[in-house]
C-alpha cells in the first residue's frame, strides 16, 4: 500500500471503474479528470489533518510516541474508495455547473452521500499508520555505462528500472514511476536520488518491460551507493512492490463539543 502522500491516491481508471460514462461526461463538458482528482486528493489532506490534530487532542495525556502526521497515513482500501468518491463528486458538481443539467446534479448528490458514507467508515475503522514512513522516490536517474572488465554487455535492447526505499525494519516502500533507457554494447549505472527519511536502504528492479521488471540486487544497497547492472539480467523473481501495510491502526475517537 502507498502512503497517502506519495501521489494521487485514485486514478482515472478507478474512477471508470465506479462510472463508466465519465470519460464521456468530461470530452464532453471538457473537465479535467486529473485535476479533479488533484483537488480531492488536497481537501482529504486537510480533513485527515483535522482527524490527526483530533487524535493528538484525545491522546495527549497518554501517548509518548510522536503523534502520527500526514507522512505516516497509509492508503488503506477505505481511504481510497473516499477519494474515489470524492473526486467523481467534483466531476460531476463541475459538468453540472457548466450545463444546470439535473442529471449531472443527481449524480453529484449521489457520489456526495456515497462519499461522506466512506468517509465515515474510514472513521469507524480507524487509519492506517506507518510507524516508519518510507516515501516513494523519485524517477530513477539511468545513464549509459561501460561494463565491468571481464564481464558481458547487456544485450541491446530498452530496460526499464524502477526502485525503492526500505526503513530499517525492512519494511520497502513503494516503488518508483519507472524510467527507461536503450543500450547498445553497453550496461545501465543507476542512482536513486537523496533518501527520504527513515529509508536505509534501497532495492533496484530492472526488465525489457514495465511489467516485467524483477529485483536485481541480493542485499539491500546502501544509501549513496550506485548500482552498476551485470550482462545477465535476473528475470522471473520479485517484482516492485506497491508500497508498506500500515503499522497498526489508529481509532478515529468521536469527540462531543462542550459550549
Amino acid at each position: 500500500m502507498a502512503l497517502f502522500t506519495d501521489g494521487p491516491v485514485s486514478s482515472i481508471l478507478d474512477l471508470n471503474a465506479r462510472d463508466t460514462q465519465l470519460l464521456n461526461v468530461a470530452s464532453t463538458e471538457n473537465i479535467d479528470v486529473t485535476q479533479k482528482i488533484a483537488l480531492a486528493q488536497d481537501e482529504l489532506a486537510l480533513d485527515l489533518t483535522t482527524l490527526l490534530n483530533q487524535l493528538t487532542y484525545v491522546d495527549q495525556a497518554f501517548w509518548l510516541a510522536p503523534q502520527p502526521d500526514i507522512s505516516c497515513v497509509v492508503v488503506t482500501p477505505a481511504l481510497k474508495l473516499w477519494h474515489t468518491l470524492r473526486s467523481l463528486e467534483l466531476v460531476y458538481a463541475d459538468a453540472y455547473n457548466n450545463q444546470l443539467n439535473d442529471r449531472y446534479a443527481g449524480k453529484r448528490d449521489q457520489f456526495h452521500a456515497m462519499g461522506e458514507a466512506a468517509r465515515e467508515k474510514l472513521i469507524q475503522i480507524g487509519l492506517g499508520i506507518a510507524g516508519c514512513p518510507v516515501a516513494q522516490p523519485a524517477i530513477p536517474n539511468l545513464v549509459t555505462a561501460a561494463f565491468l572488465q571481464g564481464g558481458d554487455p547487456l544485450p541491446d535492447g530498452t530496460y526499464y528500472v524502477t526502485v525503492s526505499w526500505i526503513n530499517a525494519q525492512g519494511e520497502e516502500g513503494a516503488s518508483a514511476v519507472p524510467a527507461a533507457l536503450a543500450t547498445s554494447a553497453c550496461t545501465l549505472l543507476i542512482q536513486p536520488g537523496s533518501p527520504p527519511r527513515y529509508a536505509t536502504a534501497w532495492n533496484v528492479y530492472v526488465g525489457t518491460a514495465p511489467g516485467t521488471m524483477s529485483l536485481q540486487n541480493a542485499s539491500p544497497l546502501a544509501p549513496g551507493q550506485t548500482w552498476l547492472q551485470p550482462g545477465t539480467l535476473v528475470t522471473g523473481g520479485r517484482a516492485p512492490g506497491t508500497g508498506q501495510s500500515p503499522s497498526y491502526i489508529k481509532p478515529v475517537p468521536r469527540m462531543i463539543q462542550r459550549g
